[in-house]
């Protein structure tokens, strides 16, 4: 009896075989897509995660540094208040030592050179020198002797007693003929020339505290040919002995003496010669300017 040939399968369809291959494809395609997703989010976000409590150790350190300079720029800050400043520390000489305000009260006339110090005393440091009939810019403060005036916009200290409401007649260099204001009684009995001594220091040295002039005595003094200029201040004296010798043809003047040195018209090369010890300040000329003249040669 023969065996039954057996049947042959039936082979489906192009397209069903196409569809078993493509839906499976498909979905494997869509599912690693989600995944995907889920793991590497892209410009949209997949899948929502609930964020971290922390969010500062994730962020890039670039952004967290912005993100705060962009809090600090919008947070009002209070303003700071001057009086919390700290203060610069001063040494205590700063704090002991008096300021003096400059409170300009008058203008005054410098009647002789005047050395503008940095203190009222005598020994303090010189920062300049002003001439005779220089106008000054004075405060009303004077202490020791010495005011404080205005030099060059700087508080300074110079000699009360060289100072004058009105420029000396003489400051430019001129010799001044009018009487004096402390009256002409000295001038009794001397000559032209003595005369024009006494009027041109009287105005261009108001410093001179007295003027001796004719004596019963012999020499010059009682011949009215001489005068004695009392001065206590040495460097007054000594600028008036000098001027007297720069200007002796115009005064008339044949000798000066002042502190134990003697110039004469005679020997004026020589210059200041020394004169022997006469025994009292007085009489070595330490406190006063003699002048002697020839009597009337002056041309002032």
């Amino acid at each position: 009896m023969a065996r039954p040939r057996p049947r042959r399968a039936i082979r489906p369809p192009l397209t069903v075989r196409v569809a078993r291959i493509a839906i499976p494809a498909a979905l494997i395609t869509a599912l690693g897509a989600g995944v995907a997703g889920a793991v590497i989010p892209g410009e949209s976000a997949q899948v929502a995660y609930p964020a971290p409590a922390s969010t500062s150790s994730l962020e890039p350190l670039g952004t967290t540094r912005a993100r705060g300079e962009e809090l600090s720029r919008h947070i009002a800050r209070a303003p700071i208040r001057k009086d919390a400043l700290p203060r610069p520390k001063s040494s205590s000489s700063e704090t002991m030592r008096p300021v003096l305000q400059l409170d300009i009260t008058d203008t005054k006339y410098a009647t002789a050179e005047l050395n503008v110090r940095t203190k009222p005393k005598e020994n303090s440091s010189v920062v300049g020198v002003v001439r005779a009939g220089t106008k000054l810019s004075v405060t009303s403060t004077v202490t020791s002797g010495f005011r404080y005036v205005s030099y060059h916009h700087k508080g300074r200290w110079v000699k009360d007693q060289y100072l004058s409401d009105k420029k000396p007649t003489s400051a430019s260099g001129g010799i001044s003929g009018a009487p004096c204001p402390s009256g002409s009684s000295v001038e009794s009995g001397l000559t032209p020339d003595a005369i024009r001594v006494h009027r041109a220091l009287c105005h261009r040295y108001p410093q001179i505290s007295n003027f001796l002039g004719r004596r019963t005595s012999g020499g010059y003094h009682g011949a009215g040919r001489a005068l004695d200029c009392m001065i206590s201040d040495s460097t007054v004296g000594w600028q008036i002995a000098k001027w007297v010798r720069a200007n002796a043809k115009s005064l008339g003047a044949m000798e000066v003496i002042y502190q134990q040195q003697i110039w004469t018209v005679q020997r004026s090369s020589e210059g200041w010669r020394s004169m022997p010890d006469r025994g009292s300040p007085t009489a070595n000329h330490m406190d006063h300017v003699h002048v002697s003249v020839y009597g009337d040669e002056g041309t002032a």
